[in-house]
């Protein structure tokens, strides 16, 4: 497993919350931590774990993977299909679901002209495929 890239991580999770236009208490109630703790993270001075990336993930309304990769705990896919991912997954007007329907889309396009050979495409969110839709919240 790679090195946590704590400032890099910190920086992305304040841009992604003024994007969301919250405040850091808006986002530490959200996620269920405490302010000090999300200042702390922001400011890259501490790790958080799978778990709080998982649950900062969901009150952002982004793909946990994205948290993972900018921590360094997920290796980031295709430089190519990255910056795309990225923005679909980034995108604070659509909702996870529409997210990932787009994701599975451009997966399959990809996968159709012979781009994409990656297996665990399908799951560029929290798990769900097209066979087993997520309920939308």
């Amino acid at each position: 497993m790679a090195s946590l890239n704590v400032g890099n991580l910190g920086e992305y999770l304040r841009e992604q919350r003024r994007t969301a236009q919250l405040s850091l208490r808006q986002l530490a109630d959200a996620a269920g931590v405490s302010n000090p703790y999300l200042s702390q993270i922001e400011r890259g001075l501490r790790k958080p774990s799978a778990d709080i990336l998982q649950q900062l993930a969901k009150a952002l309304r982004i793909s946990a993977e994205t948290l993972y990769v900018q921590a360094g705990i997920l290796d980031e896919r295709a430089p190519e299909a990255a910056g795309t991912r990225s923005v679909i997954l980034a995108d604070p007007s659509l909702s996870e679901r529409q997210k990932q329907v787009l994701l599975q889309i451009y997966e399959s396009f990809r996968k159709e002209n012979g781009l994409d050979t990656d297996t665990d495409t399908h799951g560029a969110g929290d798990g769900g495929d097209a066979d087993h839709p997520q309920a939308s919240n």
